[in-house]
């Protein structure tokens, strides 16, 4: 089984416990990260992983271009380079989140430190804003996207680990969308936002009717979370009871699809 790690699952705004929200997966032979809104290579480890991993990193995902998922990017290519990579690092991502991401690579080069004049290449992969946009698509893993519903271009995901064929849906941050609800339809896991009912976003009640009407197999995991009073104990009992097997997403915690 691929296992998911959730390196973060806060909202720009959250509890002292948790960062913004951020993902990673992992098989036998490939690590693929998604997003970096905070210390990405710190919350790796505190998930589990190792340093010896990252020798499976096969590539990057970037969702979006807002702050909370892009910020960490730089510092995580320095710590990535102390490392020792050499290889190249893909990334993939629509079009505004791939310009942002070079912005920040270009403002950190100015500190003039040595990892960004040796730094490993960089190969970017610019992905179509559409429906069923293909990602990446090879012996690993088959990963396709659809346009969610945000202030800025965002890309929910479709992951499928071709080891073993477990599917996970994340529905990065959008209101309910039913192109979204597309997307993830019949994945055994769903990662979805919950971060209020209000433009941009969805509430936790909302993100259980995505994954009742996805037929999800297992788990509806929310993150993207909010402080802990807008999300109360009666806010997850109403998600609950459209979706059971509904749970608040665990900081660095793991779950197999």
């Amino acid at each position: 089984m691929a296992t998911l790690y959730l390196l973060g699952t806060g909202s720009s705004l959250s509890d002292p416990e948790r960062t913004a929200t951020m993902l990673a997966v992992r098989n036998t032979n490939s690590l693929i990260i998604i997003d970096s809104g905070g210390d990405t290579m710190q919350r790796l480890q505190m998930s589990g992983l190792t340093y010896a991993d990252l020798s499976i990193l096969e590539a990057f995902i970037i969702t979006h271009e807002h702050a909370d998922h892009v910020s960490g990017f730089p510092m995580f290519l320095q710590k990535l380079w102390l490392t020792g990579r050499t290889k190249p690092l893909p990334i993939y991502g629509i079009r505004p989140a791939i310009e942002q991401l070079r912005a920040l690579v270009d403002a950190m080069a100015s500190f003039k430190t040595e990892a960004f004049s040796t730094m490993f290449e960089l190969e970017w992969h610019e992905v179509a804003y559409e429906e069923n946009a293909e990602f990446i698509n090879n012996e690993n893993w088959h990963i396709t996207g659809s346009p969610g519903i945000h202030g800025v271009a965002v890309m929910g995901l479709k992951i499928m680990d071709k080891e073993n064929g477990g599917t996970l849906g994340y529905s990065c941050d959008t209101e309910k969308s039913d192109v979204i609800r597309k997307l993830v339809q019949d994945v055994d896991l769903l990662v979805h936002e919950a971060t209020g009912d209000f433009a941009t976003h969805c509430s936790a009640e909302q993100a259980a009717e995505v994954a009742r009407d996805a037929n999800i197999k297992g788990e509806l995991i929310l993150v993207h979370l909010p402080p802990k009073e807008i999300i109360n104990e009666a806010e997850m009992h109403k998600a609950i009871a459209v979706f059971p097997k509904t749970s608040k997403g665990k900081e660095c915690g793991s779950y197999t699809f």
